[in-house]
């Protein structure tokens, strides 16, 4: 389950996004920019939720230091501001996104996917396990050191099944993020690509998951 980390020093705000947001993520909270900071460092969050006016940090100084000391959280400013300015130097101090209050839970909520899945989604460049050799950048494979013939369409499949370890990844999902399909009707061309995925790198690769899809994670050969 993801971590966020909401650093608000409004009560009914900080009150109403924690309710909303621990039905599907682990969530931490801080009304000021010091405890913030001491949890963001401490606890390392996948996102922040990032108010940029606070009792005794401003929010840019905040994300600043974050950046700084190396965190890789994502970052999410919230702001009463609607200046251009504002949104700018949020964004140049390290900043993912943004969002001006006042804003709904839905439009944040898809904020935050939306952050976070570019975070899952940072390209894969290689594979290697003692089996196989994946180089995405030079579209190489190679099994056992006896080269592989993956067509461009397997070798995308393959890169975002592994960008996606352990995650079990709908057939929908496949469909959108590796052939850009936003509907189809039907999602036999991604079974007929992962049984020709699984004859060339070896089954135990790709588990298939029961209405759920599939999942790359190595499993026990038998």
């Amino acid at each position: 389950m993801p971590k966020i980390l909401i650093i608000e020093d409004e009560p009914a705000i900080l009150l109403g996004l924690k309710d909303e947001l621990r039905q599907e993520y682990e969530v931490l909270e801080a009304e000021n920019g010091a405890r913030g900071s001491e949890l963001a460092l401490k606890e390392k969050p996948d996102l922040i939720l990032l108010d940029l006016v606070l009792p005794d940090l401003n929010g840019f100084a905040l994300c600043q230091r974050f950046k700084e000391e190396g965190l890789d959280s994502s970052i999410i400013i919230l702001t009463a501001r609607d200046q251009v300015i504002d949104k700018v130097k949020g964004l140049d101090l390290g900043a993912d996104d943004y969002i001006t209050k006042p804003f709904s839970l839905e439009e944040l909520k898809a904020r935050i996917k939306a952050v976070l899945r570019r975070k899952e989604l940072a390209p894969v460049e290689e594979y290697r396990d003692g089996q196989l050799d994946i180089d995405f950048k030079k579209y190489r494979a190679a099994k056992k050191q006896k080269p592989l013939k993956l067509s461009y369409l397997e070798f995308k499949l393959l890169r975002f099944l592994i960008s996606q370890k352990g995650r079990a990844i709908s057939r929908s999902e496949l469909l959108e993020q590796v052939w850009g399909y936003h509907s189809a009707p039907s999602t036999r061309t991604v079974d007929a690509h992962v049984l020709s995925l699984r004859k060339k790198i070896g089954k135990n690769y790709i588990a298939t998951i029961h209405r759920g899809g599939y999942r790359f994670e190595p499993l026990p050969s038998h």
